[in-house]
């Protein structure tokens, strides 16, 4: 089996919370933003190794849904589909962060 290695990781959370009393980020559109990352990447067809994938809680559903890019290790939260294109384009393409969907460390 042939190991990648990636020039860019995006994991997406898909944690579902069966209690309804939080937030969960599967809830809300978490599979729908994969796919989104990952026919958007594959359209573009860039010159890098990126992998987007789902991924088990990341902590911080609270916050809406939320993807981690690695390795920067870089989170976004309240994350929706129509950030995804702004996504690629700046912080994977030009490897600058969006701030406005950037998880604040006070808040």
């Amino acid at each position: 089996m042939e190991n990648k290695i990636y020039d860019k990781h995006i994991f997406v959370c898909n944690n579902e919370r069966k209690n309804n009393e939080r937030r969960s980020c599967g809830d809300q559109h978490g599979l729908e933003l994969v796919a989104a990352f990952k026919k958007q990447l594959n359209d573009k067809k860039l010159p890098l190794q990126i992998r987007a994938q789902k991924c088990g809680c990341l902590g911080i559903c609270d916050f809406g849904p939320t993807i981690a890019i690695y390795p920067e290790g870089t989170f976004y939260v309240n994350v929706q589909l129509e950030d995804v294109p702004e996504i690629i384009e700046q912080d994977i393409i030009q490897n600058k962060k969006v701030e406005r969907l950037l998880l604040k460390k006070n808040g």
